[in-house]
């Protein structure tokens, strides 16, 4: 069964995420909206919600496997059952309430007009979210990219961003189009200061660039697996304030094989929360984007996988220090 806040109480009633029930028809025993952790009631209002989900399922670049539309559902529909209660912290993060808004509908057939119509969108829910956090799930990578912009505009200070993939997505342009999901950290390398983890799919134009900025530090997938210090040297190079974009494909395929590009060598759940435990404690993050996912149907550990991921960066953000 997915969640249900008091299994003892009467059917749920109250505020409604998305749908409002005709008058009359609160009481029926109607299942859990189809929104993050499936709450409802005050916790699942905007004003009631100290967490802000962004469903955005755009796709139009995938450059092998697709599915990215798939993703924000998938990651929503295996939220429910998750068990709210987290024993890392020893605490339920969804208790400060989440939110989860309708997916962001970008234009089709036009990338350069559906970056611009999310970054137009981002900075209007950054400006009614105030103190809120907002964790925006893609689509593909090309979606963080308009994100991390509308952030940047918005900050005094220069903003750091901690990426953690299989790739350095830095190219100018692929198959001709700079708004390919491959060039989402070229697009804002120039606003940035940028630090990614696990990278192990490389091409020579995007290593030539990491080398000769002296505002990139690439941790390759290899230096994550042989271990050591790999982690210090990440959150050492990341100033506040930080953004953090998080696709999915960082991890081994052996634990998530559905995205559109994997990579063998990849992360593994201890080591990818070991660096968000850390960063989220010591540096001020403002904000979060997971992406990439790409559901393969009958499969459905790897759609947990991601919404536990996402409720796991809930909770160290939740226990996070304010930002002054």
């Amino acid at each position: 069964m997915p969640n249900r806040r008091d299994p003892t109480a009467p059917a749920r009633t109250g505020a409604r995420t998305i749908h409002a029930l005709p008058a009359g028809l609160e009481a029926l025993p109607w299942e859990l909206p189809r929104v993050f952790l499936g709450l409802d009631g005050v916790p699942a209002t905007p004003e009631g919600a100290a967490t802000w989900i962004l469903p955005v399922p755009y796709e139009a670049t995938t450059s092998w496997g697709a599915g990215t539309r798939r993703g924000p559902r998938a990651v929503i529909d295996a939220s429910r059952y998750i068990e709210l209660h987290d024993h890392e912290l020893d605490r339920d993060p969804s208790s400060q309430g989440v939110y989860t808004f309708p997916a962001l509908e970008l234009a089709r057939g036009d990338a350069e007009r559906a970056m611009g119509e999310l970054e137009d969108a981002f900075t209007q829910v950054l400006g009614a979210a105030a103190d809120r956090r907002v964790i925006m799930l893609g689509g593909e990578h090309s979606v963080s990219a308009p994100a991390i912009l509308a952030h940047a505009r918005r900050l005094p200070e220069r903003l750091s961003v901690l990426q953690l993939d299989a790739h350095l997505d830095l190219r100018s342009s692929l198959d001709g189009s700079p708004y390919s999901h491959a060039c989402a950290m070229g697009r804002v390398i120039d606003r940035v200061d940028l630090v990614t983890v696990g990278a192990r799919g490389i091409s020579g134009e995007e290593w030539e660039i990491a080398e000769q900025r002296d505002n990139v530090t690439v941790i390759t997938g290899e230096e994550v697996g042989r271990g050591g210090d790999w982690a210090e040297r990440a959150v050492g190079a990341l100033r506040d304030p930080v953004y953090i974009t998080f696709d999915v494909d960082f991890f081994d395929p052996a634990l998530m094989p559905s995205t559109g590009t994997p990579e063998p060598g990849g992360g593994d759940w201890k080591a990818a929360m070991a660096l968000l435990k850390r960063v989220f404690a010591e540096r001020t993050v403002v904000g979060a984007d997971v992406v990439e996912h790409a559901p393969i149907p009958g499969l459905h550990a790897p759609d947990f996988v991601v919404a536990k991921l996402v409720y796991r960066m809930i909770g160290y953000w939740s226990g996070a220090r304010a930002r002054p």
